[in-house]
């Protein structure tokens, strides 16, 4: 009986260290394909990509309070709690990375002030011509000789 006993101890140990290494290599494969993915996004797709994966990070966070909200005993509160709170601070944060790379695309004031008084003095340059040769200066060649 005790061989027995040490048998299925012996099984129920490797098969046990066999699934963790599985899941670990696993978990490291998916770590390298992830990083590649993320490395061949263009800069231009990343912040739209970002807004789905804070979606991704609300399912998540439901699916937190679920768990914690089935929880029984001190343990499973506690992990259920960090578990709530390392989701939302995944949500906040992805939305504060989402906004603050939205601000890179709007017009400054200082930028729009520029971009009106060059059109105001006919869109040329310094020289006073405009760059679709139709004036602001004294001749076509804007050298006041007129020719």
């Amino acid at each position: 009986m005790a061989v027995l006993m040490a048998s299925v101890e012996r099984t129920t140990t490797a098969t046990t260290t066999t699934g963790i290494v599985a899941y670990l290599t696993i978990f490291v494969l998916a770590a390298f394909v992830g990083i590649e993915v993320v490395s061949k996004v263009p800069s231009i797709l990343h912040t739209p990509l970002m807004s789905g994966s804070n979606a991704i990070h609300g399912i998540v966070l439901v699916g937190a309070l679920t768990i914690m909200g089935e929880a029984h005993g001190a343990a499973q509160v506690t992990l259920g709690f960090l578990a709530v709170f390392l989701a939302t601070l995944n949500v906040v944060g992805g939305f504060v990375v989402t906004d603050r790379m939205l601000e890179m695309f709007k017009a400054r004031p200082g930028d729009r002030t520029k971009a009106v008084a060059a059109g105001a003095d006919g869109g040329g340059g310094s020289d006073g011509r405009r760059s679709d040769g139709a004036g602001g200066g004294s001749g076509a060649s804007g050298d006041g000789s007129g020719a």
